[in-house]
């Protein structure tokens, strides 16, 4: 791993070394976009799921409920995260059917960390916010979109439909997680293959963006 992701690596791992116990329980409040996102995943029987800087893999166990027929996969570059992610998904039944392992969003292989070179929906979740290179990361996650499948994004906005005064305390508090809304996150989707397929849908301070076919 690059000297550059080890650090990461090691900044995500102080950061949630205790956060990770309490992560979704106060996330619910202001990652809104999560469960619109799983709804409208609709993942094909017999398709695979990669959840890109999947976290504690809450993500990872809702969708696998909703589609009993799939396989999913999801790293993280946090050990402190995968820890959690483990045990939640041992807990929830899932140990067959959910695979994670430890990856840089930026630099990472599917056939290396799971033996699965592409992937029939990617899903990054809140997780572009956070990395600093996230061009990098989005250019790597289209990669391993399998045929016909789909990048499936949703994050942060860049929040111009809130009062300045909500909207500065909302970056403040972003900021103490190192979370920090990309704003050319709209204009970098437009450059990508098959752009015109992206389907923007605004909520609150959330976007999610799903190229429909790829």
């Amino acid at each position: 791993m690059p000297h550059s992701a080890i650090t990461a690596a090691a900044d995500m791992d102080a950061m949630y070394r205790y956060q990770r116990y309490i992560y979704d329980a106060s996330r619910k409040y202001y990652l809104l976009g999560r469960d619109r996102l799983l709804d409208e995943l609709e993942v094909p029987v017999g398709g695979n799921v990669l959840g890109v800087a999947c976290g504690t893999g809450r993500n990872l166990i809702k969708a696998a409920r909703r589609y009993p027929d799939a396989k999913f996969y999801g790293f993280d570059i946090s050990q402190e995260m995968l820890a959690t992610a483990r045990i939640s998904i041992s807990r929830a039944g899932f140990g067959d059917r959910i695979s994670v392992a430890e990856g840089d969003a930026t630099n990472f292989s599917g056939e290396q960390l799971f033996n699965t070179p592409a992937f029939y929906r990617v899903v990054i979740s809140y997780a572009l916010s956070m990395i600093p290179t996230w061009r990098g990361a989005l250019d790597q996650a289209i990669k391993v979109v399998a045929p016909g499948g789909a990048l499936y994004i949703v994050d942060f906005g860049e929040l111009n439909d809130l009062p300045n005064w909500f909207k500065t305390g909302l970056l403040a508090w972003l900021g103490k997680f190192s979370v920090e809304p990309r704003s050319g996150l709209m204009s970098r989707s437009k450059k990508l293959p098959a752009a015109e397929v992206f389907r923007c849908i605004a909520q609150a301070s959330t976007a999610v963006m799903r190229p429909m076919l790829w």
